[in-house]
């Protein structure tokens, strides 16, 4: 069955024993490039992350390529779909880790805690005993998040370890429960909690993704949408299209009243930034919007439209 939105967006991770990721990076950047594919694909010697968009039989193809990969064959992949194509470049690289902890010591596959299916999430978040955290950084956390849940307030995931071993009393003795946009974020830090000597530690398998694709919203302890790493900005329950918007000056997430604050200006500023950009900065800004605004017309990409995702902080 052809689904009525035309791109296939699959986002996908996992750790595996990656001797030589160079020699990996050439045939995948290949075959990506053959098939029309576009996003970020992050390849180490921890394993593989990334999102990336296309069409369904390129993305399948590409798919049964990293499947190939050593202990990837049982990679699980989160698709959704988009009316137009959410990257306007594709970006194979080589990381030192595929999601950036900054502790060379955690090894997820050495042991990370609990995985909580998503029709058993509200259950253990609900529990008074559990202390919820979000793992995701505060920009995100402001777009959307789970009753309850704890925001460390994050600028960087470089910067979680520090609040766990500062919040480390809060935290002892309790159940831990932690989550964040596709999984990933979790398996190192449950991986992190474990090796703090925290073992009762808990992590949504899938991610939140994973929980607004098959939890219904009248169940759901979701409020809020959830920042994405594409020009979706965000989604919501059923991963329908959410109301963020991307300011293409700070590249922050923009939510409807932010729209409506005299501070925004589309392609220029919004209140997160405003007072950051002087006149100077704005007329620049106006000046790249024009032309976006002029190549969309014509039927092209713009570079100034480019979202350009950093998924080592994701």
């Amino acid at each position: 069955m052809v689904h009525p939105a035309p791109i296939t967006v699959a986002a996908l991770y996992r750790f595996a024993r990656f001797p030589d990721p160079a020699a990996i990076r050439a045939p995948l950047l290949a075959l990506c490039e053959a098939q029309g594919i576009k996003g970020t694909l992050l390849l180490a010697r921890e394993g593989i992350n990334g999102t990336i968009a296309g069409s369904e039989a390129g993305i399948a193809a590409v798919i049964a390529h990293i499947r190939t990969l050593p202990d990837c064959a049982g990679i699980v992949v989160k698709y959704s779909h988009a009316a137009t194509m959410p990257f306007h470049r594709l970006k194979v690289r080589l990381k030192r880790e595929i999601v950036t902890m900054g502790e060379p010591d955690i090894d997820p596959l050495q042991g990370v805690g609990h995985y909580v299916k998503p029709a058993d999430w509200n259950a253990l978040i609900d529990d008074p005993d559990t202390i919820v955290i979000d793992t995701r950084n505060a920009y995100e956390v402001k777009v959307g998040t789970f009753a309850r849940a704890i925001d460390p307030a994050t600028e960087s995931f470089r910067d979680f370890p520090a609040w766990v071993r500062d919040h480390r009393t809060e935290l002892e003795g309790k159940k831990v429960a932690m989550f964040c946009t596709g999984g990933i974020r979790c398996e190192k830090s449950t991986a992190f909690l474990k090796a703090e000597g925290l073992d009762d530690v808990f992590h949504l398998e899938g991610g939140i993704l994973k929980y607004l694709e098959e939890v219904p919203e009248t169940e759901s302890r979701w409020h809020g949408e959830c920042f994405v790493f594409d020009e979706r900005v965000a989604v919501g329950h059923g991963l329908a299209l959410g109301t963020h918007e991307l300011c293409r000056a700070c590249r922050m997430p923009v939510s409807p009243a932010d729209r409506a604050s005299p501070l925004y200006e589309e392609g220029v500023a919004c209140p997160a930034c405003h007072a950051t950009r002087d006149a100077q900065a704005r007329a620049s800004y106006a000046e790249r919007h024009r032309q976006v605004k002029l190549a969309e017309a014509r039927g092209e990409a713009h570079v100034g439209a480019r979202f350009t995702p950093d998924l080592t902080k994701s």
